[in-house]
């Protein structure tokens, strides 16, 4: 019996690694990604949100996340609003400071220069459920829609990003989709999942008019309850709830360093 070696050798393929970081209103996690199986490698690091979350204090608290990895590879970061080539164009739910800064210069510098990606965190989340998750045998234009204080939105064709999307604030009968149809309306006025599911599936409809996609993720907290309103949506096409759950934007934001999606 001969097995030589070398031959052992070459078959290995070692693991390819990624980086991420999930931006959101009360902490700031990221971890090591195993990029073949959208898996943490080890524990994730979470910390403070800070209070006003300034532009600068919001790098230096990413920067000290990276820093607890030793991490010095490509590093992807989420951001709750539209980001292009690095630059901030909104705010909507977060310190106007951010609108116009370059979110991808100003956390690289805290970081002696290190490569950094910037997305939409529902695109993120998009990208991680599209590839090892709810969409992963999905072929075609898939849509994540993220149901919390907002809407957002992601939309995937066979693997490919169309970055920042805002469905959340497309007019669908007079109304902006996310103040007709966010989870928090439905906790603000207290509406049963079947009261609340009507709005939803107006505005399912209304993306669907628009572009036809194969399948819809839904995610945001209200997801973990999927079961009680996904089956009361009366659109056309599929409907299922995110996967990943809270480690979708940190996948996410890895992705996009490691495969230049946003680029």
């Amino acid at each position: 019996m001969t097995n030589a070696e070398p031959t052992n050798a070459s078959s290995e393929t070692p693991q390819r690694r990624g980086f991420g970081v999930d931006v959101g209103g009360s902490g700031i996690k990221g971890g090591i990604v195993d990029m073949d199986t959208g898996q943490l490698i080890g524990d994730r690091v979470k910390l403070p949100t800070p209070q006003p979350a300034t532009p600068k204090a919001v790098a230096k608290t990413i920067a000290a996340v990276v820093k607890e990895f030793d991490w010095t590879g490509p590093l992807g970061v989420t951001y709750p609003g539209v980001v292009t080539h690095g630059i901030v164009q909104t705010a909507a739910n977060v310190d106007k400071k951010w609108i116009g800064s370059n979110a991808r210069d100003m956390i690289s510098s805290e970081l002696s220069g290190q490569d950094v990606t910037v997305l939409n965190d529902a695109d993120a989340a998009g990208l991680a459920e599209e590839r090892y998750g709810a969409g992963r045998d999905a072929t075609g234009v898939v849509v994540l829609l993220t149901f919390g204080t907002g809407i957002g939105s992601a939309v995937i064709h066979n693997g490919i990003l169309l970055p920042n999307t805002e469905f959340g604030h497309i007019e669908v009968g007079g109304k902006e989709a996310e103040h007709r149809a966010a989870s928090s309306v439905r906790d603000r006025r207290g509406w049963s999942f079947k009261k609340w599911a009507k709005q939803v599936t107006k505005v399912l409809i209304a993306i669907e008019n628009a572009m036809s996609p194969e399948l819809f993720i839904v995610g945001g907290g209200v997801s973990r309850k999927a079961d009680q309103w996904v089956p009361l949506l009366k659109n056309r096409t599929p409907v299922v709830a995110a996967a990943l759950q809270n480690t979708a934007g940190i996948v996410g934001a890895a992705m996009a360093a490691t495969r230049d999606v946003t680029h």
